[in-house]
């Protein structure tokens, strides 16, 4: 195991020096000279115990365990000392030059960022939010999250009536608000007033296309936007809405004390709770090659051609939609995917909240069951489930997609009127 570690962190380091434009420091050559002396040390011992093998004395028995004794342990103190050079080392004694490859090759990249931004985001201002019937009224918005930030907002507010509430809806990975405009005019003819916002890397919103650096971050936004919503709406009872990932999001944002008590309840649709890596291997060194190469897509995790609605036109339309993101998933991303489901799997009986999860039974993107066993395993005093046969994941974009808000729709009023 410890020369597979050993052979992993010598490929990362010929990747820090190909993202260095192949400018090797003092400190990587010192870690060449290094490597090469431990391997010529451990190919030596094994030599002085092929050449001890024949013998046939007693000392032999007992010298030969202890020479690998001490070869296991030259490895692993050798393992992790070059682990300490090439994390925490690399950057002694680097002094910046204006003008270096390595300084224009960043900056480069932050003007690209930034176009993409900016033409995504002209993209999100001419997505069409609803109909022009006069059943409710509409408007974007940038909120600035903890990171400061700008994420592209969307509202949907009805023409007439009392207000009933306010959902608050968190999109999944790669899609953006704009895609619930249906199921927000839907909430609208109920008296439901609508927030959406679109994560950092997504949508309108800054940052890289399909790029989550931490999902503690939207996390955070998630929070901090709803504390704004509720200042806005005083009185105004909240829900919050999750799909996917954004189901995933939701649900630890509200395993918060103070966003439990800002909330009447969360809904999740196809909720992000226990994701597997596509191979063992791929978990072990997800989180190194997330410090690595954060940016990096990993085509091996791409699931674009599992279906995720019955309905052709759905689909047609996710995956003709210049804001959703295509492309393979980033390393980063898909690291944080699998670190905050692994943590909600362990704080399933740590669950207060009420809420009402939604899963197709056919979903091959997320798993029902772990929706199952969070229903089984909460501690929320009010909770419930439905699963649909054989649909699958997009739930608000499968056929039967207005029955679905109206189950949504139905639990809503069902919490308001047992608050009051």
């Amino acid at each position: 195991f410890c020369l597979c570690f050993e052979l992993l962190l010598f490929s990362l380091l010929c990747c820090l020096c190909f993202l260095d434009s192949f400018t090797v420091s003092s400190d990587v050559s010192f870690f060449l000279r290094l490597r090469f002396s431990a391997v010529f040390a451990v190919v030596r011992m094994s030599s002085i115990e092929s050449q001890m093998e024949p013998l046939t004395s007693g000392a032999s028995n007992r010298i030969i365990p202890l020479l690998k004794a001490f070869r296991g342990s030259l490895i692993f103190v050798y393992t992790f000392f070059l682990s300490f050079l090439l994390f925490v080392g690399r950057n002694r004694n680097r002094v910046a030059v204006p003008g270096s490859p390595k300084r224009n090759l960043k900056k480069r990249w932050l003007v690209r960022e930034e176009e993409d931004t900016f033409r995504r985001r002209a993209l999100a201002q001419d997505v069409g939010m609803g109909r022009d019937d006069g059943c409710c009224r509409w408007n974007t918005s940038i909120f600035y999250g903890v990171r400061n930030n700008a994420l592209f907002c969307r509202s949907w507010f009805p023409v007439f009536g009392d207000l009933k509430g306010i959902m608050i809806i968190i999109h999944g990975l790669n899609e953006h608000s704009g895609r619930y405009a249906e199921f927000a005019r839907q909430l609208t003819l109920c008296n439901f007033g609508v927030y959406a916002m679109d994560w950092i890397g997504h949508g309108g919103s800054d940052g890289l296309h399909g790029y989550v650096p931490s999902l503690d971050h939207v996390v955070a936004d998630t929070g901090a936007f709803l504390e704004s919503i509720k200042s806005e709406n005083p009185g105004i009872p909240c829900f919050l809405f999750g799909h996917s990932t954004g189901g995933a999001v939701v649900l630890k944002a509200a395993s918060h004390p103070q966003i439990e008590a800002m909330v009447e309840g969360v809904i999740l649709t196809s909720p992000a709770l226990r994701v597997k890596p596509s191979h063992p291997i791929v978990g072990a060194v997800a989180p190194i090659f997330s410090l690595v190469a954060p940016r990096f897509q990993f085509k091996g995790a791409n699931k674009r051609g599992i279906p995720v609605s019955r309905d052709p036109a759905a689909l047609v339309a996710k995956y003709s939609d210049p804001l959703v993101y295509t492309g393979p998933i980033r390393v980063r991303t898909g690291h944080e995917i699998l670190r905050i489901s692994s943590y909600l799997m362990r704080n399933f009986m740590s669950v207060t909240v009420p809420f009402f999860v939604l899963h197709g039974t056919a979903d091959k993107v997320t798993d029902p069951l772990a929706s199952q066993d969070l229903y089984n395993k909460a501690a929320s005093e009010i909770k419930d489930i439905k699963l649909y046969d054989g649909f699958l994941h997009d739930l608000l974009f499968e056929p039967e997609r207005e029955e679905i808000a109206q189950d949504i729709i139905n639990w809503m009023e069902k919490r308001l009127c047992n608050s009051i």
